[in-house]
């Protein structure tokens, strides 16, 4: 028999299949099998969609790639949206051309050139971006606002600190007025000069809301509505004034922010969440102030130079009283009674000039104002 050497294993036959596949199709030499049509369609590549503009921020709509529709109505379409984009064009305010001392030379004047240049530096719909810190820091300061509660919060224990020392009101709100003249005139320039209006919001964007970029500052609002109800009412009812406004304002916002979404709205930017809030935090800021605070520093003499509106009795009006029959001390409550029913009085006070929005008015103007009118009003009926 003869040795398996004389005998050369034959090489591996290549092995051509009858339906090609796509890297055989294209090769330019060798000997293919027949392709089926089954075959050639389903390896016979798609015609590459249209390419799709992403950026959908132009104004021109026809600029736009959009894929093709077979309804009729497509045409219609097309036709509204010029009519539309040429009834945008003819409504776009013209710039203002006249220069300061009344000519026009057919350029912008740079007055009108330096208007609301804080917003057009912000491209993005959000106003975020007016004040450089509030895009560092966009969950402390821009969206929580932690320095400007903890401001708006210690000005209640200021006014505390002030009425255990013994201050009288006649010796504060001349100081409150003394502040309010150059904090006023302050923003008057920086308004009229945009190099001193960055560096004031280089200095203080951390206390701002950006609206305040280029309308008045919440400060101004604030101590003037402090300096009224310190000037005109009582001298309880303006301290408490004050402190209804650092504290409950705060919480309401506080607690507005993180439940507003799961209640009512009571009106544009204000939540029941928020109203519920700010009552509750007044009536136990009254509870405090007129059941601990009071009683205590007047053991040390320190009320005797101003006398209180409450003086922890609250009694139905004559006129209520008489034809009913009732005296004097029929008609009349003290105690803790009469301190719940001024406690309550003075939280629903406090969450309905919270709500209220008077003439569009800043609040930090409007809820002490609304307050003392509020608490003395009810005082010189049933005090």
């Amino acid at each position: 028999m003869a040795s398996s050497k004389q005998y050369q294993i034959p090489h591996t036959p290549r092995v051509i299949s009858p339906s090609p596949t796509p890297s055989e199709l294209s090769g330019a030499d060798g000997y293919f099998g027949p392709v089926t049509r089954s075959a050639a369609r389903k390896y016979k590549r798609a015609p590459s969609p249209p390419r799709i503009d992403e950026d959908s921020s132009g104004s021109d709509p026809e600029k736009r790639a959009r894929t093709r529709s077979r309804t009729p109505s497509d045409g219609r379409r097309r036709r509204m949206s010029g009519l539309t984009a040429v009834k945008r064009l003819s409504t776009v305010k013209k710039p203002d051309l006249t220069l300061p001392n009344g000519n026009v030379n057919g350029h912008l004047s740079p007055a009108a050139a330096n208007k609301n240049y804080w917003r057009e530096m912000s491209r993005s719909p959000s106003p975020l971006g007016l004040i450089p810190i509030h895009q560092k820091w966009r969950s402390f300061i821009h969206r929580h606002e932690i320095p400007r509660k903890i401001l708006h919060v210690s000005i209640g224990f200021l006014t505390i600190f002030l009425f255990c020392t013994g201050r009288e009101p006649h010796h504060i709100h001349p100081v409150v007025l003394a502040l309010l003249i150059p904090i006023a005139a302050t923003d008057v320039i920086r308004h009229h000069y945009p190099s001193v209006n960055r560096f004031y919001i280089r200095c203080l964007g951390a206390l701002m809301r950006e609206s305040e970029v280029d309308g008045w500052n919440g400060v101004i609002s604030y101590l003037l509505g402090a300096w009224i109800v310190l000037r005109f009412c009582p001298k309880d009812v303006g301290v408490m004034s004050v402190l209804l406004l650092s504290w409950c304002d705060t919480a309401a916002s506080t607690f507005g922010r993180l439940w507003g979404h799961r209640t009512w709205r009571v009106r544009r930017g204000k939540s029941l969440a928020g109203t519920i809030a700010a009552c509750i935090t007044g009536i136990i800021t009254a509870a405090m102030f007129w059941g601990w605070l009071a009683p205590l520093m007047a053991s040390y003499d320190i009320q005797s130079q101003g006398p209180f509106a409450f003086q922890g009795v609250l009694v139905l009006p004559a006129q209520v009283r008489e034809p009913l029959g009732l005296s004097f001390a029929q008609g009349s409550i003290t105690g803790y009674l009469a301190l719940g029913a001024m406690s309550v009085v003075a939280g629903l006070v406090a969450s309905a000039s919270e709500a209220i929005d008077l003439f569009g008015w800043d609040d930090n103007l409007t809820i002490p104002v609304l307050c003392g009118a509020g608490l003395w009003g009810f005082l010189r009926i049933f005090g």
